[in-house]
């Protein structure tokens, strides 16, 4: 197994690129590299990775010798392999992708592999509340543009975008992005203690405390609209029958209110 785990650093292929290969989570891939004989894998991914190495037994792991042909051979085998696994994944029978194109399918079913990834293992809280965090962050990014700045500097940090790239209004993110560069050069130089920015999170927590305390009045106000218009009009649910008539009845309640 060590042999095995070293031509697949040699070849650069990752924990996470095999799992996918195999259709299984990274963390199988590492309870099966934590075995001593690849014989003792399930067979059909014991098939599969042999495929890929290009070779017919575990036997011949030792011979092999990775050099520029064979890393290319094993690409061409990887991408066959996942172009095989794209085509029937992403096909039109499966819902989830239907009316999109196929670069935006292959988006879709990558941001699936991760967030799936996070949420194989139960025991792992911080998985599950990224998770969650990031759905949160969805819901938020409709009424708040500057989140799509901060999604477009993780990837430039992260390399995958050029740091003269816009995606979005150039200048708003350029002033974002410099401004986001300097608050994580703070952090990471440690010279902000708890106690230095204690007033500055107060301040943020007034701020969401205020936040919530609109929404709940909205919530409470809305609610109250609800039971009113359905009081007024006889009824005791709305269906597809008087949703029009319920709206409607709602929209003149508040014109009265906001005459008084």
């Amino acid at each position: 197994m060590e042999r095995l785990n070293d031509i697949l650093r040699e070849l650069g292929i990752s924990k996470v690129k095999l799992a996918k290969c195999l259709g299984v989570s990274r963390q199988m891939i590492y309870n099966y590299l934590e075995l001593d004989d690849i014989n003792k894998w399930p067979k059909d991914k014991k098939v599969i990775l042999l495929n890929i190495l290009g070779i017919k037994s575990a036997d011949e792991l030792d011979d092999i010798k990775v050099d520029t042909d064979y890393i290319m051979d094993v690409e061409t085998r990887i991408n066959s392999l996942f172009e095989n696994s794209s085509k029937s994944e992403l096909g039109e029978g499966n819902v989830i992708f239907s009316g999109l194109n196929e670069e935006r399918k292959e988006l879709l079913h990558n941001v699936i592999d991760e967030i799936k990834e996070r949420l194989e293992d139960e025991k792992d809280e911080d998985g599950f509340n990224i998770i969650l965090y990031l759905y949160h962050y969805l819901q938020s990014m409709p009424s708040m543009k500057e989140l799509k700045y901060i999604l477009a500097y993780v990837s430039k940090v992260g390399g995958y975008t050029k740091p003269y790239e816009f995606a979005f209004d150039e200048t708003e993110q350029f002033v974002f992005e410099s401004i986001l560069f300097s608050a994580f050069n703070l952090y990471h130089a440690g010279t902000s203690s708890k106690a230095k920015i204690s007033e500055t999170h107060k301040r943020f927590v007034s701020q969401i405390e205020h936040k919530l305390e609109e929404k709940m009045s909205r919530t409470l106000e809305m609610n109250a609209l609800k039971i009113q218009a359905m009081k007024e009009l006889g009824i005791t649910e709305v269906n597809d029958d008087n949703v029009t008539e319920f709206m409607y009845k709602i929209d003149e309640i508040q014109a009265r209110k906001s005459k008084n």
